[in-house]
């Protein structure tokens, strides 16, 4: 069988609004966020979710807990799904840490870490996933970095690729997580 994984990014943040990239820093909605947090729930009311996946950040937990306020489906939150640690360079303008992102892909940020540490710890998130929810829908609420993470570890495009281009929002990603995996995976 397999895992169905819907991914969704945390709500838009203060930090997003005024430019800066947030990384390991806890963050927190603006209005527009917790709006379209109350719209994820609106938009995917249960969805047939045995569960919610958050990073422990508090920008995702406020997300998650804002979408789905009785605590259905459960919400778990899990330290593998934070965005990558900016290190020194958490709560810096967007623009700096984009230009620097083709360089961080395996050397860790000042202080932080790489875009691989960040696949690394998906990786292990999802083995965790293939062993103990088949046959599950889950979704999944975390950050860019994880969804770059995703979609190199689940669709084999390389992580070099998904950096280039810059972050784009839409409402979900849709992911199949065979239960063989990662020996499933090219």
């Amino acid at each position: 069988m397999a895992i169905e994984i819907v991914y969704e990014t945390h709500a838009t943040t203060t930090d997003n609004e005024a430019g800066i990239a947030t990384g390991w820093l806890p963050g927190r909605l603006s209005d527009l966020g917790r709006r379209q947090a109350r719209e994820l729930g609106e938009r995917r009311p249960g969805d047939g979710f045995a569960v919610v996946f958050a990073s422990d950040l508090h920008r995702a937990v406020q997300t998650a807990r804002t979408a789905f306020p009785d605590g259905r489906p459960p919400i778990h939150q899990d330290i593998r799904l934070r965005e990558c640690n900016y290190g020194d360079l958490n709560g810096n303008p967007v623009s700096l840490i984009a230009a620097q992102r083709a360089q961080h892909i395996n050397k860790p940020f000042p202080g932080g870490q790489s875009y691989r540490q960040v696949v690394t710890a998906t990786r292990a998130f999802l083995s965790d996933l293939a062993a103990g929810w088949d046959g599950s829908r889950i979704l999944v609420i975390a950050h860019s970095a994880n969804r770059w993470a995703l979609d190199h570890l689940l669709t084999g495009t390389p992580l070099e690729e998904l950096l280039q281009a810059p972050p784009a929002w839409r409402p979900g990603w849709h992911y199949t997580l065979s239960t063989d995996w990662p020996t499933s995976i090219r």
